[in-house]
């Protein structure tokens, strides 16, 4: 079993070097693709560095700073893997934390797994309040459109069948990526596990970048896909990617998220 990790990056020289060695300190095999997004603050040359000591890593470079959702894109478009997951460039989410993210699409029983910030017993920074009740709030708007139980959408690590994501267009170029995917996932009707994670956020002091503009283009991009996206129906073979349009709407597949641990 191959994982592929892919890791944007911009402006990260503060944290690069620790968590590259923390995602390939996991025992597992590991290709760990980085995309840098226009740095410039020396993330390129760690990079490099990074890339010439260690055959997993493989460093792609943005022509410039294009976004956190194109960086995704195209580091998406690069993997090989068996599974994607998605691993920011700071310290908040641990990358120790991959098997226990793993084990339902391994054992065959999800498509598409999210690890809840909110679910669980692992330690937990104690940070903004308004970001917990912003993040609540679009998680909720997004279960309404949805209706899947998620209990954290906004969550970095979201980890996928390669065949499932790489099949799925991603439109958004910047923190939009996040309310897209879980609204084109539930219009796939694909099978949604959450896996309760740590998390330990970081201040903007520390280089947190995400702000209320983003809050807002989030409610956006729930609105539009919900309204853009066409209902599909899953391929007889689940989980492998495929699907089709279909021509009337049935009610959609809810999943009992809430004892997943």
């Amino acid at each position: 079993m191959k994982l592929s990790v892919v890791m944007p990056i911009y402006n990260e020289r503060a944290t690069l070097r620790q968590v590259v060695e923390r995602v390939l300190a996991v025992p597992l095999e590991i290709e760990l693709i980085c995309v840098d997004d226009g740095s410039r603050d020396g993330s390129r040359q760690i990079l490099h560095e990074l890339e010439a000591r260690h055959p997993q890593v493989r460093v792609f470079l943005q022509p410039r700073n294009m976004g956190k959702g194109a960086a995704l894109r195209r580091g998406i478009q690069e993997s090989t893997g068996d599974f994607v997951i998605i691993q920011d460039a700071d310290l908040e989410y641990d990358p120790a934390e991959y098997p226990l993210l793993l084990r339902p699409l391994v054992e065959g029983k999800a498509d598409v797994v999210y690890g809840s910030r909110f679910l669980g017993s692992g330690p937990h920074r104690v940070l903004y309040f308004w970001h917990f009740v912003g993040n609540s709030i679009l998680t909720v708007i997004s279960n309404a459109l949805t209706n899947i139980n998620l209990s954290d959408m906004e969550t970095c690590y979201k980890v996928f069948r390669r065949e499932v994501i790489q099949s799925i267009p991603i439109e958004e170029n910047r923190f939009g990526f996040e309310p897209e995917i879980t609204v084109k996932i539930a219009k796939r009707r694909l099978r949604v596990y959450e896996v309760g994670i740590s998390y330990s956020g970081r201040t903007y002091e520390e280089g947190k970048k995400i702000g209320w503009k983003d809050g807002v283009r989030a409610l956006w991009c729930m609105v539009k896909y919900t309204l853009k996206e066409p209902r599909v129906r899953p391929s007889a073979h689940a989980g492998m990617g495929s699907s089709e349009p279909i021509a009337k709407e049935s009610p959609p597949q809810t999943r009992d998220l809430s004892n997943v641990r």
